[in-house]
């Protein structure tokens, strides 16, 4: 266990306060042109702005000045673990948001169906984001790979994710990613991080070689990469460390299996924001804490699209009436990164941060951006700190010495 959570778990008060935890996935961005305004500068966010002017505003850093981080480490940063200490394979995150039972001896792997050429170089990273019925008939054929004295599962997750769970004892699952993150290249081998991963690099390439033929005349998705290669971690429980009942609602897999890693309760979301929120409300009386996510302003800006992610951004707004109408105690708005629609892709970008409760030192803040952000009380700070000052603003927290 941390020093953080050996602190909190020290000063763990118990009171009625009620937080929530709005991510609006990837929110930091950039402008277009230099002096111009991001994504969340460009929205009409009448809500946030409301919020900014009886709370205070910041910037975290998710992992590390100029790092940009995956949405698992960025995720832990704002749950208050370490994402230098509590490295989590995305395979494992995966494998748990789609209620797949990890054992000990078991691999954990997440796979993206991509569009390879006739040279057999990417084309697709995500094989052209097809649907979840086709991605699921194409698991189907996948589960039928044989490995001796191997158990192998294949799993459909979302679109052109799926999981699969190599079971052995022993395995170990230090192994490189095969994505190269670019196209026109040729995907990766597998390659062991240490001598005991070896073995489960060998099956990768086995997995892979078998797949390659399977595969062969379904194109767009005619192959797949591997990411996150991992064996599920000890974790301590938002209950041991904060003293609080915590709740995940959320959509997309990954970040279910994320609340779930940490001992959060993870409740049925519905598929849209609406349905998200009907369940928050539902759940009211019966958590202390609640994990709402919001993907949508990450994928557009994964896609470029700079219009498309104002709109999602504007979206995550009328979120804000909803939940201010359960009266919390402390309402935090953020991201677990940056993804800025000029770059197609997650950055190492400070991002941007409101805290709202009755408790708050307000900072004169008018209104929800990242320059407002770098001007606000809370300054720029390390996102693993972020839960401390939740806690804090709901009472949560009894004083340090004497």
């Amino acid at each position: 266990m941390t020093q953080i959570h050996q602190l909190t778990r020290r000063l763990q008060k118990k009171n009625d306060s009620k937080i929530v935890l709005l991510v609006a996935d990837g929110l930091g961005g950039l402008p277009l042109k230099p002096g111009g305004l991001t994504e969340l500068e460009t929205a009409r966010t009448p809500n946030m702005d409301q919020l900014a002017q009886r709370g205070v505003l910041g910037l975290s850093i998710p992992v590390l000045p100029g790092i940009a981080p995956g949405s698992g480490p960025g995720h832990l940063g704002l749950f208050g673990y370490d994402p230098l200490t509590y490295d989590i394979g995305r395979g494992v995150l995966e494998a748990l948001g789609i209620d797949f039972e990890l054992g000990s001896d078991d691999v954990a792997i997440r796979g993206n169906f991509c569009t390879l050429d006739e040279n057999g170089l990417i084309t697709d990273r995500r094989a052209g984001r097809i649907a979840s019925d086709v991605g699921a008939a194409l698991c189907r054929k996948l589960d039928e790979i044989t490995i001796p004295g191997v158990e192998v599962s294949v799993r459909p997750v979302k679109e052109y994710r799926l999981v699969i769970v190599l079971r052995k004892k022993g395995l170990k699952g230090d192994v490189e990613d095969t994505d190269p993150q670019a196209t026109g290249v040729a995907p990766l081998d597998p390659q062991a991080r240490n001598t005991e991963s070896q073995e489960t690099a060998d099956l990768c390439r086995e997995f892979l070689r078998q797949a390659r033929e399977i595969l062969k005349d379904d194109a767009p998705a005619n192959f797949l990469t591997l990411r996150g290669i991992a064996c599920r971690p000890e974790i301590p429980t938002y209950e041991e460390v904060y003293g609080v009942r915590a709740a995940a609602i959320a959509v997309y897999p990954m970040y279910r299996g994320l609340a779930r890693l940490v001992g959060m309760d993870v409740l049925d979301a519905g598929a849209t924001l609406e349905t998200q929120l009907d369940r928050l409300e539902a759940a009211w009386n019966d958590y202390d804490f609640f994990f709402l996510h919001y993907k949508y302003t990450d994928s557009t800006g994964e896609d470029g699209n700079f219009d498309a992610k104002v709109a999602r951004t504007e979206e995550v707004d009328t979120a804000i009436p909803r939940i201010m109408a359960l009266d919390p105690t402390v309402v935090i708005v953020t991201g677990d990164h940056s993804t800025p629609s000029k770059m197609k892709a997650h950055s190492g970008h400070p991002v941007p941060v409101l805290l709202a409760a009755d408790s708050c030192r307000f900072d004169g803040s008018t209104e929800f951006g990242e320059s407002a952000c770098l001007r606000g009380g809370l300054g720029q700070f390390e996102a693993k700190y972020l839960m401390l000052q939740a806690l804090a603003h709901a009472g949560r927290l009894e004083k340090y010495g004497a």
